[in-house]
């Protein structure tokens, strides 16, 4: 079938689904009208509070694209390994290509050769956190939140592709690609893909363009994200007393960071959307500890982030990417509930 003849039916399905959602917001509406202009209320509060953060994280994303630079993180995957991994590590945590996006780039890099190590790095640190996650997350949840978030997803990334390393020579890591036709087209639409770095990205039209469409692409995923989210938040403070969830995962509990992680996490939306959920439940008896460990979880194991690279890994390297992922969320967790 065409794409011109897919495209109305994709077109339809947005109209309905939309359609739906605007009924279900007006029955709501209207059977408790004091809620909703609340709840109204509370999420565009909530939207101008956190848009000075939000917005220059949102321009540096924009940046990032439209200069290229995205499109040259390559070259921090050649060379020693534990260089590789730091540096591919550091890049995930702080640059804005992550899942579905850098499908290409990562499975173009196995390849060609590059070890699985940098690769593993890469792709646990990039999913947690990015500009426009960390100052969202800053103006959520807090500064300390941000940066511990960060930090972690830098931390996750060493040690997944440390740990990665040990195995760099058995045959599943040394061909971690699967041989299927998804993987063999990423690596070929990565071979080429290539583009120049420019740093001014308004001197041609065309980055004009590219910044333009990720500006407002990243701008309409925030406000899909969070608008839904800090409805959900106000749900949840109405609905839950003060203090109600601290026999679960609140700080007295050995299970409360566990249970965030292996509860949680699978549940977990989008990384936006659960900073104000995040923030109903600390607000409501999370400890702050669990409530890390389910962000950086989030990131990471959850159907979305794992969904990512299912297709193009093999079954041990992909199994490899969960238990790391787990275990760096649990230490990420523990720590944090220790030093905040």
């Amino acid at each position: 079938m065409s794409d011109q003849a897919i495209a109305p039916r994709r077109s339809n399905k947005t109209y309905v689904l939309w359609g739906i959602c605007i009924c279900l917001m007006t029955g709501i509406g209207f059977a408790w009208p004091e809620h909703a202009w609340n709840a109204a209320n509370f999420v565009l509060w909530g939207l101008v509070v956190v848009a000075p953060i939000v917005i220059p994280g949102i321009l540096l994303a924009a940046w990032i694209i439209a200069s290229g630079a995205d499109a040259h993180i390559a070259g921090a995957f050649e060379g020693k390994t534990l260089r590789t991994v730091v540096a591919a590590s550091l890049i995930g945590a702080i640059t804005p290509v992550c899942g579905v996006t850098v499908l290409p780039l990562m499975a173009g890099l196995l390849a060609a050769g590059v070890p699985l190590a940098p690769i593993m790095a890469f792709w646990l640190s990039s999913p947690i956190t990015d500009p426009a996650m960390l100052a969202t997350t800053a103006a959520t949840l807090g500064l300390s939140f941000a940066i511990g978030k960060t930090l972690a997803a830098f931390g996750l990334g060493v040690f997944g592709g440390a740990i990665t390393g040990l195995f760099a020579k058995t045959h599943w890591a040394l061909n971690a690609l699967r041989d299927n036709g998804l993987a063999r087209q990423l690596s070929a639409e990565r071979c080429g893909a290539a583009q120049t770095f420019d740093p001014w990205v308004w001197r041609t039209a065309a980055r004009r363009q590219s910044f333009s469409a990720q500006f407002w692409a990243t701008t309409r995923l925030i406000l899909i994200c969070l608008i839904p989210a800090f409805t959900a938040e106000y749900a949840l403070n109405a609905a839950l007393t003060p203090g109600s969830l601290a026999a679960y995962v609140g700080e007295d509990q050995w299970w409360a960071i566990p249970a965030a992680v292996f509860v949680g996490a699978p549940a977990y939306i989008d990384g936006y959307a659960a900073l104000p959920l995040t923030r109903g439940l600390i607000e409501n008896g999370m400890s702050d500890g669990a409530a890390m460990a389910f962000l950086i979880s989030g990131g990471v194991v959850s159907i979305w982030g794992a969904l990512a690279i299912a297709p193009v890994l093999k079954v041990k390297p992909f199994i490899l990417y969960l238990v790391l992922a787990v275990l760096g969320s649990l230490a990420a967790g523990y720590l944090f509930e220790w030093l905040v």
